[in-house]
């Protein structure tokens, strides 16, 4: 088993040594994954419980109560 895993990884580290553009490419998506999700983090999801709470008891009892408590009545099927 572990000359599967050695066979596999020397596969791929010689595909990437011979890569001429792709590793351009690879480049490319890494950093715009990178630049994509720190964006959406900073401007779209905000740390909601360090503004509404001022300790960590706080916001683990929000959390908890968030979790376990019913936000509306079960749908019933006629």
């Amino acid at each position: 088993m572990g000359n599967f895993w050695r066979a596999t990884w020397s596969m791929y580290i010689d595909g990437f040594k011979s890569m001429t553009i792709g590793r351009k490419l690879w480049l490319i998506i890494i950093v715009k994954l990178a630049v994509f999700f720190l964006i959406l983090k900073l401007f779209f999801f905000p740390d909601i419980l360090s503004v509404n709470y001022s300790n960590d008891g706080e916001r683990a009892d929000a959390v908890r109560n968030s979790l376990t408590t019913p936000t509306s009545k079960p749908i019933k099927n006629n």
